[in-house]
């Protein structure tokens, strides 16, 4: 028995089984999703953070842009990545002679705000 009424109806069978894993793979990715943690925001304020940013706007500039040779620009730049490099130099795991002097102005309550500011700037000249 091949006929074509057979290969109906397996190929309903397999698609039926392909459905059900297709949803389960689904349901199971979502599940995935939802259950790993999101990753971290600095919920800085950006108003702030440009009252902050006069002290890096020798090297940094205030829109961002760096104003001396071997400064990194800091427009656009990801709030989490800004906010870990400030504490990187705060506790002395990264080390840079301007940002040892600037970094003892700033509080960790700041990190965020600036991080907020410069990552709403846009990184064109």
């Amino acid at each position: 028995m091949q006929g074509p009424l057979w290969r109906a109806l397996f190929l309903f069978r397999y698609q039926g089984w392909m459905m059900d894993i297709t949803v389960r793979g689904l349901a199971c990715s979502v599940a995935f999703f939802l259950a790993a943690p999101l990753p971290l925001e600095a919920a800085g304020n950006k108003v702030a953070g440009r009252q902050k940013a006069q002290l890096c706007q020798g090297c940094h500039g205030l829109d961002g842009l760096a104003k001396v040779p071997g400064a990194p620009h800091l427009a656009g730049q990801d709030e989490v990545y800004f906010v870990k490099a400030l504490g990187d130099y705060k506790s002395g795991a990264r080390k840079n002679e301007a940002m040892s002097v600037v970094i003892e102005q700033i509080t960790p309550a700041d990190y965020a705000d600036l991080a907020a500011y410069y990552a709403s700037l846009s990184q064109d000249r």
